[in-house]
Order: C-alpha cells, then sequence, then structure tokens
C-alpha cells in the first residue's frame, strides 16, 4: 500500500504534520471568491414579424370575444381552512363545496353581500375587499355522508352500531370556516397581459376568470375536469363498450390574443363509467355473459372509491372494498336488542349477510348468494351491502386505459362535421348563460355571441419527387403511388416469410407483394422460406412461441436474413409483436415488418411497401427541393432537424416508466431520413433527462452526442451548424424548463464533444392538445390544407402561429399550434412557416399531409414500438386508477435494450 493511502484505520493521518501555529501579531487574509456568474434564465420570445406568403382566406374560430369593464376593480385572494367540531381537517372533496355555498347563505350580512368565486379547495376570490381581513363562521350541513359513520340508510346494513343509527337516517354536520386573506390582484393586469406584459398577476386574474366558469358549471350539477364541464344528461352519453360511455359536454377557459381577450369554448370528451347495477358493470367491463366468470380481484380494483346509490334507502356512499367472502359466508355479529346476557348487554349474533337481508330485512336477493358484498366501511369496521342493491350513480370518470376497439368507437362516434360543431358551441354559448353569473357581473364581463373572424392564408404546396425522375404536385393534401415508381426503392433479397398461425394463402401473399412491388420500382426476390408455427406451440406464452419460432428460422437459414415479414393472427394489440420486434431489433439486428392479413388488396400491400422500403433505407418520396439549396434554412448550411416527444403510462398506471424519443434528420441536406434513440426514465417525469449523461471525463451516454455523431458520420462529416428542436406534449407552464432544462443538456452534449463548437438553436413547441378550432365561413368543408393563421388569436406578444397542414375528411380539423421559444438562427415568419410546412409531406409511412410535422411523428412511433419490447402491465396492474404518482427517481427505472448496430440508425419505427 503506497504510503500516502488511508488504510482504513486512520494510518495516514498519523504521517500528517500538525498545522503551524500561527504568530500573534498575523492577522490572516480572508480569501475573496469570486461569486459565482448566475445563469440568465431564457424565457420565450417574442414575435419579430407575421408571416405574408400565400392566398389569404376569411376564417371563422372559436374564440368568443370578451369586454372586462371594471379595469380598476381588485380580485382579493382568500385562503380557505376548512374543519370538523373536533378540528380534525375536511378532505373529502365536493364538500366544500357545500359548505361555502352554505358560509355564502347563512353569513350573507357579516359578508357584505359579497359574491364569492371558490375553486373547491383552498382559494377563493371576491371582487372588492371583505369587511375583515380573517373571518370565522361556523355552519352545520344536515345530508352530508361521514366517511366515518357511513352507513346506507342507517339500517340497512349489519354493522355493530346497526341500532343507533337507525333512530338517526342522516348524519348531519357542524363545520368551521376560516377565511383569511392572501393576496391583492389587480384586474388592470388583463389590460397589461393583452399589451404583451404578462405577470404574475395577470395569470392569477385569468385563473380567477377561469374559477368563476368552474363554479358556474359546478351549480348547474355539471362534472368538472380541468375547464371542461359535463352535464348529468343521457342525450350526451355514448356507449363505447367495456362499460365505458363517452360523455359529451364543453371546455371553456379565457385567453389572452392579439385582438383581446376571447372565451374559447369547444366541444369536450371525457370518459365515465356506465351508471347502473354494479354487477352490469363488471359484466360488460369483464366481457364475460355470467357472474360466475368475473375476476373478483380486478373487479375490487376497479370498483374501489367509486360512489353507489343504495336501494331501497336511495343513500349515497363511497365504495371502500369488497368482502373476502361471498353473501352466503360472509359472518358478522349482529346485536339482538331483544336478548341480554347476565351483564344486561344485549347479545351478539353472528349471521351471514344474506341472511340478514333476506330473513330479518325481508328483502328478497336474486343473484347477489355466490358474490362478494360491497364494502361502504372502513377495513376494520366493514360494513357490508349484497351487490344487487348497489347502483352506480352517473358522472364518475373512467381513468383507465381504453382497448384499441374502445379508442376506435370513441373517435367514431365523438367526430363532428365542421358545420354541425359551430351550432352546437353557439347553443352551448348561449345554454351557458354566462350574462347572468353575479360574479362576471360584477367584474363587468360581457361576452359576445360571434365566431371571431380572422384572416388566414393557403401556403403553397411543396412539389413531391418520386421515381424516374417525375415530380408532381399534391392535390388537396394527398397522393398516390398509381404508376408511379419509388424515389429510391431498396432490393428485397434475403428474406423469408414467418407465419404465427394466420389462415391465408402465403403462396399468393408472396405473389403480390412481390409484383406490387416490381410496380413500385422495388426489386423482390422470392422468399427463402415460410416458417409456419407449430401446433403444439399455439397455447405457448409470447416469448415461448417467439423463441421456439427463431430456433427453428437459425437452424434453416444459412445466415441471417436482410428482412422478415411476420404474419400475425390479431390486427390489434397481439401480444407476440413486442417480443417479436425486441427479437428482431435488440437481438439479431433484423429489419422486420409486422401485418395481419385479413383484408389484402394492393392497396394495402403498397402500404406495407412503403413502410417495409422505409425501414431498409430507401425513401418513397421527397421534396422536389431537397437535393437542391433551396429549403428554407436547412439547404445553406449544416442543419440538423430532432423530433422530440415523451410517452407516459396509461393514466391510471402511476409506476410504468415514461418513454423519451429523439429523432434526429441524418444524410444532411436531405429533411426526409431519419433515426431515433429512445430511454426509459422515471414514471410521469416530462422533461427529458438522458439528453446529456455524463459519466466520466470522457464519456457521455446521453441522447445527443448519438444524434450527434450519427449526423457527423451521414454527412460527410459536417458538424451541424444549426439545431431546429421540435417538441412535442408540453404545456406552456413547461416552456421556460424545456428552454432551461432540455436546452442546457443539448448545449452541454456539443461543448462535451468540442468545447469551441457553437451551434445556433431554434426551439418550437408543436401541441396538438388544445380547443381552437377554425371554419370557413358559409362552407360545409374544413379549412384547406396548409391554412396558416398567425394573427388575432395567436398570443399578443409571443411568437406562434395555427398551421392545418392536413386534409380533415373527417369531422373538424385540428391545427396544430406551433410555439416558436427559441430562434438564434434568425428565421423569417415566412421561411419558418414554410419549413414546418413542408416537413408535414416528409412522412415515409403515407400518402398525405400529416397534421403535425414528421420528426415528432416518428418520436411518437419510436417510443411507442420500442415500449412494447418491456411488458410493464404486471407492475402497473395493481397501480389503482385512483392512485397517486409514484415520486421520481423513487424506484429504479428498467432500461430499455439498445438496438443493434446494424439497425439502430435505420427508419425501424416506420
Amino acid at each position: 500500500m503506497d504510503s500516502f493511502e488511508p488504510d482504513g484505520n486512520g494510518a495516514a493521518q498519523d504521517l500528517l504534520h500538525p498545522p503551524l501555529p500561527v504568530p500573534p501579531d498575523v492577522k490572516p487574509i480572508k480569501a475573496e471568491f469570486e461569486p459565482a456568474k448566475k445563469k440568465v434564465a431564457i424565457v420565450p420570445m417574442a414575435r419579430h414579424g407575421l408571416g405574408s406568403k400565400g392566398p389569404k382566406i376569411s376564417i371563422l374560430t372559436n374564440h368568443f370575444k370578451v369586454n372586462v369593464g371594471n379595469v380598476d376593480g381588485h380580485f382579493f385572494h382568500y385562503s380557505v381552512s376548512l374543519s370538523y367540531e373536533d378540528g380534525r381537517p375536511v378532505d373529502g372533496k365536493g364538500v366544500g363545496r357545500k359548505v361555502i355555498d352554505r358560509v355564502h347563505e347563512t353569513y350573507r350580512s357579516e359578508l357584505a353581500g359579497k359574491d364569492f368565486a371558490y375553486d373547491g379547495e383552498k382559494s377563493l376570490f371576491t371582487v372588492g375587499p371583505l369587511p375583515n381581513n380573517k373571518l370565522e363562521f361556523t355552519v352545520v350541513l344536515e345530508d352530508v355522508t361521514s366517511n366515518r359513520n357511513a352507513s346506507p340508510d342507517g339500517h340497512d346494513s349489519p354493522n355493530e352500531h346497526d341500532r343507533k343509527r337507525l333512530r338517526r337516517p342522516y348524519q348531519s354536520k357542524t363545520f368551521k370556516v376560516e377565511i383569511s386573506f392572501a393576496a391583492k390582484i389587480p384586474m388592470q393586469a388583463i389590460q397589461n397581459a393583452l399589451r404583451g406584459q404578462e405577470s404574475e398577476n395577470s395569470q392569477e386574474a385569468l385563473r380567477v376568470l377561469d374559477i368563476i366558469l368552474r363554479q358556474h358549471a359546478a351549480k348547474q350539477g355539471c362534472l368538472l375536469v380541468r375547464q371542461s364541464f359535463f352535464q348529468n344528461n343521457p342525450n350526451n352519453f355514448t356507449d363505447i363498450g367495456g362499460g365505458v360511455l363517452g360523455c359529451r359536454g364543453f371546455h371553456s377557459s379565457f385567453r389572452t390574443t392579439q385582438g383581446g381577450l376571447s372565451l374559447n369554448i369547444d366541444v369536450s370528451t371525457t370518459l365515465i363509467i356506465r351508471p347502473g347495477p354494479v354487477v352490469d358493470f363488471l359484466l360488460a367491463n369483464q366481457n364475460v355473459r355470467e357472474p360466475g366468470s368475473l375476476d373478483w380481484n380486478k373487479a375490487k380494483r376497479l370498483l374501489k372509491n367509486l360512489r353507489i346509490k343504495v336501494s331501497p334507502s336511495n343513500q349515497e356512499y363511497k365504495i371502500t372494498g369488497l368482502s373476502d367472502q361471498f353473501c352466503k359466508d360472509q359472518l358478522f355479529s349482529l346485536k339482538q336488542k331483544s336478548m341480554k346476557n347476565e351483564n344486561g348487554e344485549a347479545e351478539t349474533l353472528e349471521i351471514t349477510v344474506y341472511d340478514y337481508f333476506v330473513n330479518h330485512r325481508n328483502i328478497q336477493l336474486r343473484y347477489s348468494a355466490k358474490m362478494p358484498c360491497i364494502n361502504v366501511g372502513k377495513p376494520k369496521r366493514p360494513t357490508y351491502i349484497p351487490m344487487e342493491l348497489c347502483s352506480l350513480v352517473s358522472l364518475q370518470r373512467y381513468t383507465k386505459a381504453l382497448s384499441t376497439f374502445q379508442r376506435a368507437s370513441l373517435v367514431e362516434k365523438s367526430r363532428q362535421k365542421p358545420q354541425e360543431r359551430m351550432s352546437v358551441l353557439s347553443n352551448a354559448l348561449q345554454s351557458s348563460n354566462y350574462g347572468a353569473e353575479p360574479m362576471l357581473r360584477s367584474c363587468g364581463v360581457s361576452i359576445s355571441s360571434n365566431f371571431t373572424q380572422v384572416e388566414g392564408r393557403v401556403l403553397p404546396t411543396p412539389r413531391l419527387k418520386v421515381g424516374n425522375g417525375e415530380d408532381f404536385f399534391p392535390r388537396n393534401g394527398r397522393w398516390n403511388f398509381n404508376n408511379k415508381k419509388l424515389v429510391e426503392p431498396a432490393r428485397i433479397e434475403r428474406w423469408a416469410v414467418v407465419n404465427f398461425s394466420t389462415r391465408c394463402d402465403i403462396n399468393s401473399l408472396v405473389r403480390d407483394l412481390i409484383r406490387c412491388g416490381e410496380m413500385k420500382g422495388i426489386h423482390i426476390d422470392p422468399p427463402f422460406d415460410v416458417f409456419e408455427e407449430r401446433n403444439q406451440n399455439r397455447r405457448s406464452p409470447p416469448l415461448a412461441r417467439v423463441e421456439n419460432m427463431f430456433e427453428e428460422i437459425q437452424s434453416k437459414l444459412p445466415g441471417a436474413p436482410q428482412f422478415l415479414l411476420c404474419l400475425l393472427p390479431d390486427r390489434k394489440n397481439s401480444d407476440l409483436y413486442g417480443p417479436w420486434k425486441r427479437k428482431n431489433l435488440a437481438e439479431f439486428g433484423i429489419v422486420t415488418q409486422c401485418m395481419a392479413p385479413t383484408r389484402v388488396n394492393d392497396q394495402y400491400l403498397t402500404n406495407v411497401l412503403l413502410k417495409i422500403n422505409a425501414k431498409l433505407g430507401g425513401l418513397n418520396s421527397m421534396l422536389a427541393i431537397e437535393r437542391t439549396p433551396s429549403i428554407p434554412i436547412v439547404s445553406k448550411v449544416p442543419t440538423m432537424i430532432l423530433g422530440m416527444d415523451v410517452s407516459h403510462g396509461s393514466p391510471g398506471q402511476s409506476d410504468v416508466p415514461s418513454i423519451a424519443a429523439v429523432v434526429s434528420s441524418r444524410q444532411w441536406p436531405l429533411i426526409s431520413r431519419y433515426r431515433a434513440s429512445v430511454r426509459t426514465q422515471s414514471p410521469k417525469l416530462e422533461m427529458i433527462d438522458s439528453l446529456f449523461k455524463r459519466v466520466s471525463d470522457k464519456e457521455d451516454e446521453g441522447i445527443m452526442r448519438e444524434v450527434l455523431l450519427d449526423f457527423y458520420t451521414s454527412s460527410g462529416k459536417r458538424k451541424p451548424d444549426q439545431i431546429i428542436i421540435f417538441r412535442d406534449g408540453v404545456s406552456e407552464s413547461q416552456f421556460n424548463q424545456v428552454l432551461n432544462v432540455e436546452l442546457d443538456q443539448v448545449i452541454e452534449a456539443c461543448k462535451f464533444l468540442d468545447e469551441n463548437w457553437n451551434p445556433k438553436f431554434a426551439v418550437i413547441v408543436a401541441q396538438k392538445n388544445h380547443h381552437t378550432k377554425f371554419f370557413q365561413e358559409g362552407s360545409p368543408d374544413n379549412v384547406p390544407p396548409g391554412t396558416v393563421i398567425d394573427n388575432k388569436i395567436c398570443h399578443p406578444k409571443n411568437n406562434d402561429f395555427y398551421l392545418c397542414a392536413h386534409a380533415g375528411m373527417i369531422g373538424t380539423t385540428r391545427p396544430t399550434h406551433y410555439h416558436v421559444l427559441l430562434d438564434q438562427i434568425g428565421v423569417s415568419a415566412d421561411d419558418l412557416q414554410e419549413l414546418v410546412h413542408s416537413l408535414s409531406y416528409v412522412y415515409q409511412k403515407s400518402t398525405t399531409a400529416i397534421s403535425v410535422v414528421a420528426p415528432i411523428c416518428y418520436a411518437h412511433l419510436a417510443a411507442s414500438q420500442m415500449g412494447t419490447f418491456m411488458k410493464f402491465e404486471e407492475a402497473s396492474e395493481t397501480s389503482s386508477s385512483h392512485g397517486g404518482v409514484t415520486a421520481h427517481g423513487a424506484v429504479p427505472v428498467p432500461q430499455l435494450p439498445r438496438l443493434r448496430e446494424n439497425v439502430c440508425n435505420s427508419m425501424f419505427f416506420c
């Protein structure tokens, strides 16, 4: 051991000399540290100018102009504290509004007649101040179900307190309410925001206006989901299968725009549980016919925290669980008042729940005997009710993931043609009757009943290039490959067909595929072999079926194939898909295409060939200007385009890792070729945390290093001088994080590669999840593809625009809202809008312009495909749909397997 290394016993410390004593006449000099330079946070950039390209078009939009008369007034913000008589805080949602309403009724004079805007939790707002900064009130609510003593009608449930409750069927409760002053918000802040001077006050003032809308809807008995409101009207319900209904309602929120304050109203749909008998819901949800076939563990997870009405009392309660035994076997202790023991106490009788209801309560039970009971009490003090006496109440949200078929049904049943949507929105505004809302009146708010008119422009369609030097203009955002060849067709030489027990004529399928390929310019050799799954493997687990198939492939093929065509029995959600893709891409580096050959025709096979060609390194079509130096922004200097997205597990799955995908352009000056890098990260974490991952002084394992090196090698050893980032899936409140967390990592990754390298950045966020829609005045059609709007309804200060690049064939077109957060390149509005429009035409899977730029679509595809590599469902099945979210970093996140070198730079995600 080196003499200066510690040996674990402090021996090395003995070798060090003690410090010399400081002479008494010497004054030690205080070391001066330079304060670390504080990094200035980047904020979203302001708009530099408007675009002018393209013929103008008059458009109507679902924004309604709002005037605020009381600009000199103030909102006063008060904190609300609710507690029971004994000082326990009130935690039940929904009770707050009832309590505050009672305070408002009972103490109107003490509150100087002021109206409230209450958010249902801890904040209350008034226009002008209340008489005192701190007010305390006591109110009594009669018909409030207490979570502590919950029991249907007080006597129809077996429980030791049965007799007591018989005399008190309703539980009256006393609440203490404390209202204390928190802040003063000038209404003038709204006017300032409209002039581009946003502040915390302006955001708070707009929040107050939105809270008023929520309160207005709550008073009408609506289900509130953020700023969307749903009424209990069966005419608005549509069954999408599995015991789930789509419930149509309205989104309503205030927006600051260039044209002033506006109210944005749109049709909105949420999912609710089908009201009615609990058993009927469970049968539909699990898709079984007989109660005997129900999975009660699954039912218990699904029913927890749902509200039911109990017959015959009509009382409402929350489900806390199911009994461990069936109704005919579940015992409880019933106190017998007529029978006393020697101490004079009522004797208890052990009796089953079934016996109690049938013989003591004389309630006929037809089918509950062989089912668990519903528990509405506490785990240690259960209160059991036979299932057939329980009905689910209406307007309860369903928060589990939908099946593919449910999703398709929801989309089909909730879409509306533009004219129908306009008429529904006009009626919604009228029936909302906001003019009668006292809080809006006291703010001096008046809302126009007319759709706002805006001026749009239709951008010119980009010219596309296909094979044989042919180029053409798509019509109405669409084209086809009839009598056309692909611009860069691949050759398919070493390949085979793998059939997982699908019934089809494979010889005919292969013949048609080769024929269609020849027509498109793809040379396809006959397949080496067709591998049929053996009968004995069909019932094996998916992983074993894939392993067995690969053993057979390896035993018969002379070497690794270039390509495998895989025939799957299920069109959607095949359990084989994930294990098959993982085996091919991560373990063997083989390009593969899956298909379910149900309705095969030439059009279907052409679409499959487009995907195969892109995966094998070919190009189907490209922009005519792609190889010339005329693409705005991109052609003049090496430019890399990134698409970034994070996909999360279903709302109920709190422990499923999120998946971050970064797609990057390659082979500059092309903007049609991409590759993807995908990583897992902590559940529900929206910011990508693996862009830069320094593991030592010379090593970075982050995504950016991977994509930058690929760009360099694929683009003639050129580093990108410009990097354009398209980011999907972030809300306005997260823009600063994109600029100061994610962009920081990107810059660090660049600097780590070369300290002197300073590329310029543009950061653009694409949002689809908004409520702005466009309509053509006097036309039943959607707006034409290429419609762009950057005025009037856009942000008063920030650089944003709306683009409908695609042709809306069904329903009403949803534009993409692009926010330019940063532009160090110095791009004009016209050039940027043209680039974004062009990037909607380079999506290799499709012969249509798509609604959002291709790199973002590819990032979605890459994340979802690699998500199937890992089976997360086992962990997430136990997580309740009503549960919380796992703390970031609390659980180690399982890593995705890395793809083999020969496929990692391919468009495997197509």
